[in-house]
């Protein structure tokens, strides 16, 4: 056990050099971004904060989004680095209200990795792509000397089409908007964590890697959806701090409403983690109209990704840019954003 958490990034206020801590969705991930590449890079496009930024060429609504993937291991219960890619760019370019359509895919390979290994791993991108409609159409290769790469680094970007007027994103949120998610959470950060750490379980934990796109166009079209946001680095309480913050307003959810797989729970308490805070790569929050909440419910519920959706909570009047969460046993508290990510490279 000590040797597993001796493994944890521990984060440092006011570090001068990059930790692992920078790259886990928590505050010293955005305080790098805003003070380093927000700072640098300010656009009215970037201040958005979103999945993707949303841009118009002549009479055309696109968006466009790209993310890297470092995960260790490269293959895990439920996927591979390569799924992981596809889905999770397609899964942005989703949450912004797009239909997803083309990516691009970018290869840093250490020198002395098994060609099988990257064949295996264009295959699952290659299925994945298929799946979710999308092809890839541009990319790169680079190999990098032996021991400077871990295997293989991929980096992809998507463009998507957005085929409606509807604006979707964290400043389009209302008071009194119904907070709804898609299924339980936490499996896919403890399937990475087990598998990496050879803990062993009654039965395996399989990531919840899987395709937001069709789900979050059912949602759209069954009612007036404010914004959408998935489950990534940070997990469901980062990912409600993150929208909390950038429109102002007050969020409550309730714990009772929020399923945790047995496994997780276990697996999470052994390791004195909190599931609310664990990565997802199958799980989004739709915020939306109060008034429609039940019919996009419905929708969402119809999807096999969907089946276990709920609501857990709603939007306040107060703007404090608050996210507060009730307990099972009716007890109160606010949730903060961490330091850093208690799972380093999870994605």
């Amino acid at each position: 056990m000590a040797e597993i958490f001796s493994t944890c990034p521990v984060p440092t206020e006011g570090k001068k050099t990059v930790s692992l801590a920078h790259g886990g969705g928590g505050r010293l991930m955005h305080d790098l971004i805003e003070k380093v590449f927000v700072a640098n890079f300010r656009n009215p496009h970037l201040e958005e904060m979103h999945d993707g930024a949303k841009i118009e060429i002549g009479k055309s609504k696109l968006a466009f989004s790209t993310d890297s993937y470092v995960v260790k291991p490269l293959f895990f219960p439920g996927g591979d680095i390569g799924k992981l890619a596809v889905t999770g760019t397609v899964n942005d370019l989703a949450m912004c209200g797009s239909i997803p359509k083309y990516l691009s895919a970018g290869f840093i390979i250490e020198e002395g990795f098994p060609i099988e290994d990257l064949e295996r791993i264009a295959e699952s991108m290659k299925t994945t792509a298929k799946m979710a409609g999308v092809e890839l159409v541009t990319g790169d290769t680079k190999v990098v000397d032996k021991g400077k790469g871990d295997g293989v680094f991929i980096n992809t970007a998507g463009i998507g089409f957005i085929e409606n007027s509807i604006k979707i994103g964290p400043m389009e949120v209302r008071p009194g908007d119904a907070i709804i998610l898609n299924g339980d959470i936490g499996r896919h950060g403890m399937a990475i964590m087990a598998k990496r750490e050879g803990l062993a379980f009654e039965t395996t934990i399989e990531s919840d890697c899987a395709l937001l796109n069709e789900i979050a166009q059912a949602a759209m079209g069954a009612g007036e959806v404010h914004c959408m946001r998935d489950l990534t680095r940070g997990g469901l309480a980062t990912s409600l701090i993150e929208i909390a913050n950038s429109c102002r307003l007050d969020m409550h959810i309730e714990e009772n409403s929020i399923e945790v797989e047995e496994q997780v729970h276990g697996a999470c308490e052994l390791l004195g983690i909190d599931p609310l805070y664990v990565a997802n790569e199958g799980r989004f929050v739709v915020i939306a109209a109060k008034s429609d909440a039940q019919r996009i419910l419905g929708a969402m519920q119809s999807h096999e990704i969907g089946r276990g959706s709920k609501i857990i909570g709603h939007v306040l009047e107060s703007r404090d840019g608050m996210v507060t969460i009730t307990s099972p046993i009716g007890a109160t508290r606010i949730l903060d954003m961490l330091s850093g990510e208690q799972l380093p490279r999870i994605c």
